[in-house]
């Protein structure tokens, strides 16, 4: 049993809030995941520049010079700013493969969290409360994100088991439930190429995705593979640079509830996640249905429901 939240705003003016909004709404999920927690925000982006968010267990000595050591390996300028176990690294877009391969070089035990041009993973070992809290999450703005609670299930309590998990470039995955063939599948996708970091299953419903996505699908199909390819039982929110979406699997036994008004559109695993949104006594409620994908896009204006079944 896991806890599920997600935020996608249309009004630009709640956008100071997104990180206050999810906090409450992470924070009301926490006795279905008292483990671990995890938030995924969707900022402005970055000018052409590309965000790599790391972390490490001895934070004071891994990030005390990690922007200038890692500059001088690629030849390029990288500023770094630290959030408690956490630090986001700023450098050219170009040089995002190249920074990939120097960190494991010179800082062997600093884990990358995420990389894109406009998402941010924060994840820990703990309480909601408390790992919002040592991220400052309500201060973050942003256009979107999703978030989790963690009751573990297929893997140990780690901070590398704790979602969200992002396997491609702004996009990442959250997950309640438990997939059945993701050995099998971690299997078929190292073989393809995918890098897996964790045994964790949520991990490579979200390899699969970015797998799916790297040969031609679109987020919408890559979901909809989702329903035939992974045996289980899931819920699965995700996120892109542009949008998120959901769907759950046919049998669709995992909790969750959409609310939608002009200001935006709000993902909980039960309906208390969203009490404390504005404007949610006026929504448009509703359970999502099984076996179908929605999405929402910044770019592409109205709400996208695709009938997967």
């Amino acid at each position: 049993m896991c806890g599920i939240v997600g935020l996608f705003l249309k009004d630009k003016s709640l956008e100071p809030q997104l990180g206050k909004m999810l906090t409450d709404m992470l924070i009301t999920m926490t006795d279905r995941g008292p483990d671990s927690a995890g938030i995924a925000i969707y900022g402005n982006e970055s000018g052409g520049m590309a965000k790599l968010t790391v972390q490490s267990d001895n934070a004071d000595v891994d990030f005390a010079t990690i922007g200038d050591d890692l500059g001088k390996l690629i030849n390029a300028s990288v500023s770094s700013l630290r959030k408690d176990t956490h630090a986001v690294l700023l450098l050219p877009n170009d040089k995002l493969a190249h920074a990939r391969e120097a960190l494991r070089d010179i800082r062997p035990d600093v884990r990358i969290m995420s990389s894109g041009e406009s998402l941010e993973i924060y994840k820990e070992v703990g309480l909601p409360r408390d790992v919002a809290r040592r991220f400052e999450v309500e201060k973050m703005t942003g256009t979107h994100g999703i978030g989790h609670t963690r009751m573990a299930t297929e893997s140990a309590v780690t901070t590398m088991g704790a979602h969200p998990f992002n396997t491609g470039p702004d996009q990442c995955l959250v997950h309640n439930g438990s997939l059945s063939n993701h050995n099998s599948l971690r299997r078929k996708l190292r073989r393809n190429g995918i890098h897996i970091e964790t045994e964790n299953d949520t991990e490579v419903g979200a390899a699969y995705l970015t797998w799916k996505m790297q040969n031609g699908a679109t987020l919408g199909e890559a979901l909809k593979s989702s329903l035939e390819d992974l045996d289980g039982f899931f819920t699965f929110v995700v996120g892109t640079k542009d949008g998120f979406g959901v769907v759950r699997d046919p049998i669709a036994c995992k909790p969750a509830v959409m609310a939608e008004t002009d200001q935006y559109v709000a993902f909980g695993s039960e309906y208390r996640a969203l009490v404390n949104l504005p404007g949610i006594e006026t929504a448009r409620v509703w359970e999502p249905e099984p076996a179908t994908v929605y999405f929402w896009s910044h770019n592409d204006g109205p709400t996208k429901l695709e009938e997967a079944a």
